[in-house]
């Protein structure tokens, strides 16, 4: 088995958790204002519901270790990824920060998934 740094788990289970609020915070702020449209308010459901299912299963990997975690993770992860990709190119990226929110989005998605990783794997 593996040897992991446990600061290294710890910061990216911390980082998980943050990224996970963050997304429940910005999907919720959609979802309760009142002049949100109609498209806004559909992915602020996802990004609410994806930082719902990630603090979920990260709970599930650190209570049970199951390796179906791992799995569960990277097709929740890909699905958001897929829908924040779709949702940039249906408001057509006017400029390379759409770019950059993929690759930001894909670096939270993946610390996400490394953390699920690590606790899965710890001693």
């Amino acid at each position: 088995m593996k040897k992991h740094n446990p600061l290294l788990m710890i910061g990216l289970i911390s980082l998980s958790i943050l990224s996970s609020f963050l997304f429940i915070s910005y999907g919720m702020n959609i979802i309760l204002s009142e002049k949100a449209a109609r498209g806004a308010t559909v992915f602020a459901y996802v990004a609410a519901a994806y930082g719902l299912a990630n603090i979920t299963i990260l709970s599930i990997a650190w209570s049970s270790r199951e390796t179906w975690v791992r799995g569960a993770s990277q097709f929740i992860s890909l699905c958001f990824l897929g829908v924040f990709v779709m949702d940039m190119m249906n408001a057509g990226m006017k400029s390379d920060l759409g770019v950059v929110g993929i690759l930001f989005l894909s670096l939270a998605l993946c610390a996400n998934w490394f953390a699920i990783k690590m606790v899965i794997e710890r001693n």
